[in-house]
């Protein structure tokens, strides 16, 4: 009778990793348990800037988040080349860029709304002169960064849309993928908007600068683990290449 428990508890645990498996391959759960980890970002960041006025304590808060998304799902490849258990994350790197994409068009709505009430000139640093009757030019790097920060959005919609199995199929495999490389693009475009408002925006000779970000340190080191990650890989997939080639009895070289 004990050998049967045994075994019917051992079925029971084989079922419940079956079932999980398939969880993680549903993507209606894995879309909710993006958005959840999303909510409680947003949730966090709102909270750690609570004495910010609500505009920017909450614009802050959804860019903050759209980063992380991004970078969970820029840290699933390298990721899966390292470990290979990992592989079975890959799918969620669809909803991670979606996701991350979403927060970022909420994140930019704040902007246009709340900071500059909706004149768009004042995206771009101009800023209207009562004397000249006309938009001048006011601030050369706010206007630089919010035209990276639209240009990655511009790129995560592409990816965003594209990010489905119809497009895949209508496209072909590989156009699919070259478009799909547009997240690194992507990626850099993210980190130069981000790096600007969070190091060099606030810095002013002539008005009072702010307390320093609290968060500089972390997008450092959220940077670093991606670039750690990125060249590991990378790294790693060039030594297997290699040693198959050697394997193969091909050129070491190629010209």
């Amino acid at each position: 009778m004990p050998a049967v428990g045994n075994d019917n508890i051992h079925c029971l645990g084989e079922a419940k990793l079956v079932y999980l498996r398939g969880l993680l391959k549903d993507w209606k759960f894995r879309h909710l348990a993006v958005l959840a980890l999303a909510g409680f970002l947003i949730w966090f960041f709102g909270a750690l800037r609570a004495e910010w006025s609500p505009m920017h304590r909450w614009n802050r808060a959804f860019g903050d988040t759209s980063l992380i998304l991004l970078a969970f799902s820029m840290m699933i490849g390298p990721l899966s080349r390292l470990w290979r258990r990992a592989t079975r994350w890959l799918l969620w790197r669809r909803e991670f860029g979606i996701w991350g994409f979403v927060a970022g068009m909420v994140h930019g709505g704040f902007i246009l709304i709340g900071w500059v009430d909706l004149e768009w000139q004042r995206l771009f640093g101009l800023e209207y002169h009562q004397v000249f009757e006309k938009y001048v030019m006011f601030d050369k790097g706010f206007g630089a960064g919010n035209i990276v920060g639209i240009i990655a959005l511009v790129y995560a919609l592409v990816l965003s849309l594209t990010s489905n199995n119809i497009s895949q199929r209508w496209l072909g495999v590989s156009v699919w993928k070259f478009l799909q490389q547009g997240a690194y693009v992507l990626w850099i475009l993210a980190l130069a908007h981000t790096a600007y408002f969070l190091y060099v925006h606030f810095l002013d000779y002539h008005r009072q600068v702010p307390e320093p970000n609290q968060l500089q340190w972390a997008f450092a080191i959220l940077v670093a683990t991606v670039a750690a990650l990125q060249a590991t890989a990378f790294i790693r997939t060039w030594r297997i290449g290699r040693k198959r080639n050697r394997a193969d009895g091909g050129p070491e070289y190629v010209s």
